[in-house]
């Protein structure tokens, strides 16, 4: 007896249930499908990312729709376009023996006419992203005002990513006495907020305990200087010859460059953010659950569509800003019964992060050694072996066999397997034989410089001959790496260079945003001071006027040039058309 019957489901459903072969509900469907088709009442799902949240709302929701009435009776919201045509086909595979029911998907990036007319038609079940579902709104294209099931899925996700005013804006539009479902993997206070205004007593349900991660997934961190977190991120692939990852990092920027420095390396990768068409997202995500791509990277808002049982490792490239956002990531892997491991590679500044994320998780880390490349192609050699062992022979080959023994008649079987080796081995040992070691001992290469007050001091390229004094290089600072003005100190002006201090927790991130920074065509170049940094005279003193040259472009400077007015400046590709700055690392363009 298939024991989704024992939750009370009509024959419609545990039919489409038998055909994807679905024989034992998880946890949090055991606990969400009968109070939600037994009771009319609000509920909070608190339940990890790949534990099958979509049947547990969506079974009942189908359940109780009137397939016979056109108008919209449930709006399910989600945060990213992937995760909603994700929900829209697991709904209409659910509901594929329910006759006159449909499900429409409403994102961003598709044809908001063509999204239009399928409402027109008859929509009881309306997936969305709560942009353009607030715009369809605007537009009068759409009517809410009489469903009587709302979920909000991935809620801490939603509001993670500043959804908060659209979605108070859409339930406002929705009766007061629908009843509302949210689903989300983490419990922070923004969720308990949303959870006390829009909903009604709600019952709580909790698989496992809040804000833990999978029992499935183990967790290693790995101490790197941060010049080397890309030759860490590629000894981890090769010491891992079967890895199936998404590789995480904080920005689209980093993910791209990460993601093409694979690519140019040899490896099988993509990119998955928000600058991509949803065509090519769909492309890349083809291409993964295809295992074309091996190594998929990714900014956490675009992951979130990620619905793949396989994955074996998830790797940290960067800690996520918020630690919470962490227990989704790591959700990626060990799912469906399976193990997984999520790696991080830090920086030794960044190690206590480790132990902010182990009491949100409740799980322990190992730290572990970048391997070495003697072990990596130790690790190979053995990898190529059994892979060989385990291949089934192609008998189209027995024509040629003659003439090969032929060739190869005057070598012993010992030399034969040497030579058959050796060609995989010696690719990996070439690359690999001067390798060095890449673990962190003593904190960063070339001196962490810690002044002692827990700041980090910092070499710039830029000083009074190009038009700054202290006041306005903090200021210009303070822009560009978007930190308070108390996080930046001891900014002491040069004529050709400058010094500047911030708090150690920061710098990755400073030196991150300038590493290919550029100003009016010339790099500015920053890098940890080896020295103190001091001597000369303090930032404050008078400025040298342009009157002999010294600019980014090595021109005379003739148009009063004032550094406090609007510089021209870019971060690759990241100028704006007025020639300020872009911020690319705002959470609801760059996170995606």
């Amino acid at each position: 007896m298939n024991k989704f019957e024992a939750l009370g489901l009509g024959d419609e459903i545990l039919k489409a249930v038998n055909d994807m072969g679905f024989e034992t509900p998880s946890e949090v469907q055991e606990k969400a499908i009968p109070i939600l088709l037994n009771e009319d009442t609000d509920i909070v799902a608190l339940a990890q990312t790949g534990t099958g949240k979509t049947a547990a709302f969506g079974f009942p929701l189908i359940e109780k729709i009137d397939s016979k009435s056109r108008i919209t009776q449930g709006l399910i919201l989600s945060p990213t376009r992937e995760l909603c045509l994700q929900i829209t086909n697991e709904l209409k595979n659910y509901s594929k023996y329910v006759s006159g029911l449909h499900t429409v998907a409403i994102y961003g990036g598709a044809s908001i006419t063509d999204q239009a007319k399928q409402i027109k038609r008859g929509a009881q079940i309306i997936v969305a992203t709560p942009g353009r579902m607030q715009d369809m709104i605007n537009r009068k294209l759409v009517d809410i005002s009489n469903i009587g099931y709302c979920v909000l899925d991935e809620a801490d996700e939603m509001l993670n990513m500043g959804f908060y005013e659209d979605i108070n804006a859409i339930l406002s539009h929705t009766p007061k006495d629908k009843n509302t479902w949210l689903f989300s993997a983490t419990m922070p206070k923004e969720v308990s907020t949303i959870a006390k205004r829009f909903m009604n007593t709600p019952v709580e349900i909790t698989v496992g305990h809040k804000n833990t991660g999978s029992k499935n997934v183990s967790h290693e961190y790995y101490i790197v200087n941060s010049r080397d977190r890309y030759a860490a991120l590629k000894r981890l692939a090769d010491a891992n010859p079967d890895i199936f990852s998404v590789i995480f990092c904080r920005t689209k920027r980093d993910t791209q460059k990460v993601a093409e420095n694979l690519i140019g390396d040899g490896y099988n990768a993509a990119a998955l953010h928000g600058d991509l068409s949803q065509n090519q997202r769909d492309l890349v995500m083809k291409s993964f659950r295809n295992r074309q791509i091996q190594m998929l990277v990714a900014t956490d808002v675009a992951a979130r569509g990620i619905d793949v049982d396989d994955v074996t490792h998830v790797i940290n490239y960067q800690l996520p800003d918020e630690i919470e956002t962490y227990t989704h990531r790591s959700g990626r892997t060990g799912r469906a019964g399976k193990s997984g491991v999520s790696m991080v590679i830090v920086s030794k500044s960044e190690v206590r992060k480790i132990k902010s994320v182990e009491r949100i998780i409740k799980k322990s880390f190992e730290k572990k050694e970048i391997p070495s490349g003697e072990e990596i192609c130790q690790v190979q050699l053995f990898h190529l072996a059994s892979d060989i062992g385990k291949a089934e022979i192609n008998h189209e080959i027995d024509t040629y066999l003659p003439s090969i023994n032929e060739v190869l008649e005057e070598f012993s079987k010992e030399e034969l397997i040497k030579k058959f080796f050796s060609v995989e081995f010696s690719r990996f040992h070439n690359y690999y034989k001067n390798a060095r070691d890449l673990n962190a001992s003593g904190g960063e290469r070339g001196g962490d410089s810690d002044s002692g007050d827990g700041s980090t001091r910092y070499f710039i390229n830029v000083g009074e001959k190009d038009g700054f004094d202290w006041m306005t290089l903090k200021d210009f600072l303070k822009e560009v790496l978007e930190l308070g003005g108390d996080s930046l100190s001891r900014v002491d002006v040069k004529e050709s260079f400058s010094f500047f201090n911030t708090s150690a927790e920061h710098q990755e991130r400073v030196l991150s945003i300038f590493e290919d920074f550029k100003m009016e065509g010339r790099k500015v170049n920053v890098e940890i001071s080896k020295g103190s940094g001091s001597g000369g005279r303090r930032g404050g003193g008078r400025r040298r006027r342009d009157n002999g040259g010294g600019g980014f472009k090595g021109k005379r400077r003739s148009d009063g040039f004032k550094p406090k007015g609007k510089r021209r400046f870019d971060k690759n590709d990241s100028k704006d058309s007025g020639g300020g700055l872009r911020r690319d690392r705002r959470k609801r363009s760059d996170r995606r």
